[in-house]
C-alpha cells in the first residue's frame, strides 16, 4: 500500500480541513482529491502557501461556530410537543428517536439540524417530560425541553370504528 501526502483545499469529511498535510493512498490522491483540485502535493514550495488555506480555514471555523451559536440559542427557547401512538392500557407503538425530534425541530421550530447531533441513549418510549441535548459542535450544546403525549386513539380503535359504519 503506497501512501503519498497531500495538502487538502478544502474541508473533506472523514480525511480533515483546509490546510491539512494527510497521508492518503497513492490512488486516492492520483483519481480523486488531485483531478478534482480538492487537495494538492505536498512538496516544499506548495508547503509555504499553507497560510492562505489557514486564514481559510478559521475564517470558515468562525463562521460555523457564530451560526452554531445562534441555533443554540435558538433552540433553547423551544418547547417541542410531540405525539406518541399508544394501545389500551398505554402501551406505547412504537418510539421516539432521534429522527422523530430532528424532523419535530424542522417543522415546529424551524431549526434544521441533523439526527446525529441528538444525543439520545435510548428510544422514548412512554409519555412526559424529557430534556434532550442536541449536540452542534465547537462544543457547543443546546438542552431542548421536548414534552411526550399519547395519541388520542389506538389503531385498532380507528379500525373498529370503521367496520361499524
Amino acid at each position: 500500500m503506497a501512501t503519498t501526502q497531500v495538502i487538502l483545499k478544502e474541508k473533506i469529511k472523514g480525511l480533515g480541513a483546509e490546510a491539512d498535510v494527510v497521508k492518503v493512498k497513492r490512488g486516492f490522491a492520483r483519481n480523486f482529491l488531485l483531478p478534482q483540485g480538492k487537495a494538492y502535493e505536498a512538496s516544499q514550495g506548495n508547503l509555504r502557501h499553507t497560510e492562505r488555506l489557514k486564514a481559510i480555514r478559521a475564517e470558515r471555523e468562525a463562521k460555523e461556530m457564530a451560526e452554531a451559536e445562534k441555533i443554540a440559542s435558538k433552540l433553547k427557547k423551544v418547547k417541542l410537543k410531540l405525539t406518541l401512538t399508544t394501545g389500551q392500557g398505554g402501551k406505547a407503538f412504537g418510539a421516539i428517536t432521534t429522527m422523530d425530534i430532528a424532523k419535530g425541530l424542522t417543522e415546529q421550530a424551524g431549526v434544521e439540524i441533523d439526527r446525529h447531533q441528538v444525543v439520545l441513549e435510548r428510544p422514548i418510549k412512554n409519555t412526559g417530560s424529557f430534556e434532550v441535548e442536541v449536540k452542534l459542535g465547537f462544543d457547543i450544546t443546546a438542552t431542548v425541553k421536548l414534552t411526550v403525549s399519547a395519541a388520542g386513539e389506538s389503531p385498532a380503535a380507528e379500525g373498529e370504528e370503521a367496520a361499524a359504519e
